[in-house]
């Protein structure tokens, strides 16, 4: 181990035994007890109040006060910190190894009671997420140093099928995480603006040297909301949209994300949205189609009709496959 891995070690292993001598250190290190020594005077020459009592019961200790710095977590701190691993590795977090290696640290130098506290609270808690491929995480990782360091890409993006990939470059400003995708929020030099990119469409990724000014404040996850949802601000230029249901379809559609943002009344039996018009010709009548008659559109007539289209479209497909 580094120098530094193993003087965060004595620090974790001072905190969780309380007194240590140097042998007793050096054993569990692994390292020669003249290390141990070389490595306690440079802990104690950065600040770190080490306490060396001679005679038969010495050893290292730690000042008390020191023990409760924010190096050094409790055992709440610690259960969300493997829990909010499991967040992160399961959503495809790109560096899941380095993430493994730190909880697997946490959890060395903890004592008795505190692993068993870990494990207990880790035991049950579970996440599902689609898994990520081998050449996602590639990406992703390139991305996000890209992102730190404000290197200029070059990519090849694949935005829809049955369109051409393009090449192009990107100032990669951020990456978010939505819905179980990963996406970029770059500067596009081939559309002089700003957008958002799926990393799944990505074909390939190379690092130009040229280096990018990250406009001041700008967050990636309000951009990409922004996109995402219309402007409520601007109700005048967005469509009303009235629907009648039961109470639990529509309590249904009234908490979930994409029309949440939209809603302007609700009544017993019915709720009023304001959405804008792209939505109705793309994603709107797709997301509606499944709740059939528990619900009934009482305008826009556009939706009415966009959800007429898709249904007559669906039966006659399945219809043409019974016939054949």
């Amino acid at each position: 181990m580094s120098k530094m891995v193993n003087m965060l070690s004595i620090l974790w292993l001072l905190k969780s035994r309380k007194q240590l001598t140097a042998k007793e250190l050096a054993e569990e290190l692994e390292i020669s007890i003249r290390t141990v020594y070389r490595y306690i005077d440079d802990l104690c020459a950065s600040g770190v109040p080490i306490i060396s009592d001679a005679g038969h019961n010495g050893g290292y200790s730690l000042l008390h006060e020191f023990t409760k710095a924010p190096l050094f977590f409790n055992l709440d701190e610690q259960k969300a910190l493997v829990h909010a691993a499991k967040f992160a590795i399961d959503a495809g977090y790109p560096f899941n190894e380095a993430l493994d290696g730190a909880i697997s640290k946490l959890k060395m130098y903890t004592n008795e009671e505190q692993l068993n506290h870990i494990n207990l609270h880790s035991r049950g808690f579970e996440v599902i997420h689609p898994s990520v491929e081998l050449p996602l995480k590639s990406l992703l990782q390139d991305l996000e140093i890209a992102v730190a360091e404000s290197y200029r890409l070059f990519i090849v993006y694949h935005k829809d099928r049955g369109i051409e990939a393009q090449s192009r470059y990107i100032d990669p400003y951020g990456l978010v995480y939505w819905k179980g995708k990963w996406y970029t929020v770059a500067y596009c030099h081939l559309r002089k603006e700003i957008r958002s990119f799926r990393i799944d469409r990505i074909q390939s990724l190379s690092r130009t040297d040229k280096k990018f000014d990250r406009p001041l404040e700008f967050s990636a996850r309000a951009f990409f909301l922004k996109e995402l949802l219309p402007d409520q601000n601007d109700l005048e230029k967005l469509i009303s949209v009235r629907i009648q249901g039961n109470a639990h379809a529509l309590d249904d559609l009234c908490q979930h994300w994409l029309l949440n943002h939209a809603l302007i009344e609700r009544k017993n039996n019915h709720a009023l949205f304001k959405v804008d018009k792209e939505s109705i010709h793309s994603f709107l009548p797709y997301f509606l189609l499944p709740y059939g008659k528990s619900i009934t559109i009482l305008e826009p007539t556009l939706l009415q009709e966009k959800l007429a289209t898709i249904s007559l479209d669906l039966f006659n497909h399945y219809q043409n496959s019974l016939l054949h």
